[in-house]
């Protein structure tokens, strides 16, 4: 299946100050993070960013934050945001494909993707655009959500299936503006 943006919600996982600094390859799990919320932006696709326990952890780090100033910002306690419920009435809860990036890749993103793809979701994961501390978590973390039908992709590939065709001046656009 391919991603679509009509389809599609970006759901960005507790990419927050307490934690960013202690992921492997940190500073680039955050501007992958910060590249992916601007093309969803740009092509209209909703932006949903959790915080777990921010009072503790933090909130979400301040250039991802600056970039997503239309998203839904959803604190959540459960490791799976969707078994803390936080995602009704939110796109996570209407679309169908959920294009999904952040921290930790073992931890809370894996338990909400596996939930999501339990619920019937397509469930996507930017490789690039999520991390755990241990990298070695993280790559267990993409085997395992892998065998449960999850698929693991680039953050390239996300952009131009959203675009789907060259020539535009959308495409343009996205080329000039993200694509290096």
């Amino acid at each position: 299946m391919l991603m679509n943006p009509e389809k599609s919600v970006l759901l960005i996982i507790d990419v927050q100050t307490g934690l960013a600094p202690a992921i492997h390859d940190g500073e680039q799990v955050v501007d992958n993070c910060i590249w992916l919320a601007g093309v969803a932006s740009r092509l209209g696709v909703p932006t949903v960013v959790t915080e777990h326990f921010p009072e503790k952890i933090g909130y979400t780090v301040p250039r991802l934050k600056e970039v997503t100033t239309s998203a839904l910002f959803l604190g959540k306690q459960c490791f799976s945001a969707q078994a803390d419920g936080c995602f009704k009435g939110s796109a996570v809860e209407d679309r169908r494909q959920v294009i999904m990036c952040g921290t930790e890749a073992h931890v809370c993103v894996q338990q909400t993707a596996l939930e999501l793809r339990w619920a019937g979701k397509e469930v996507f994961v930017v490789a690039e655009a999520a991390g755990s501390r241990d990298p070695a978590n993280r790559d267990l973390a993409y085997a395992r959500m892998r065998s449960h039908g999850i698929e693991i992709v680039s953050r390239e590939m996300v952009a131009f299936e959203w675009l789907r065709r060259g020539g535009t001046a959308q495409f343009r656009e996205i080329n000039r503006d993200f694509i290096r």
